[in-house]
This record gives structure tokens, C-alpha cells and sequence, in this order.
């Protein structure tokens, strides 16, 4: 689904751009173009990010301390 129109982002841009490595929403503009045109899809955008951060962050191997 196309999530930025303007830039033609789609929510799976967001995710793979979330599973190679990008931490922040500001990175992911800056790779994508993603909400920095008219900025409509900024709510949409960040919550995908937010989730595929997270998604991310659930796959990492625990580490014994």
C-alpha cells in the first residue's frame, strides 16, 4: 500500500528500510522522501515505522548476561 503518494513510499519501503538498520523518522525521510512533500501521510508513515521498528527490535537474538 502506498502510504507517501507524493514520494511513492510504500508501507514496504518503510519496513525494509526499518530492517536495514534506519533508527529514526528523520533518517527514513531523508532516504525515502517519505512525509516531506505536503506531510499528509506523517501519522501513517510513522506509526508503519514505529511498528517496524519494533517487529526489528523483537527479532534481535537475546544475549545471556
Amino acid at each position: 500500500m502506498y502510504v507517501c503518494m507524493c514520494n511513492a513510499v510504500t508501507d514496504h519501503d518503510i519496513r525494509r528500510e526499518a530492517a536495514d538498520g534506519v533508527q529514526t523518522f528523520a533518517e527514513l525521510q531523508a532516504r525515502t522522501g517519505c512525509s516531506d512533500c505536503c506531510g499528509c501521510c506523517g501519522d501513517e508513515a510513522r506509526a508503519t515505522f514505529e511498528q517496524a521498528r519494533r517487529q526489528v527490535l523483537c527479532k534481535l537474538p537475546l544475549v545471556a548476561a
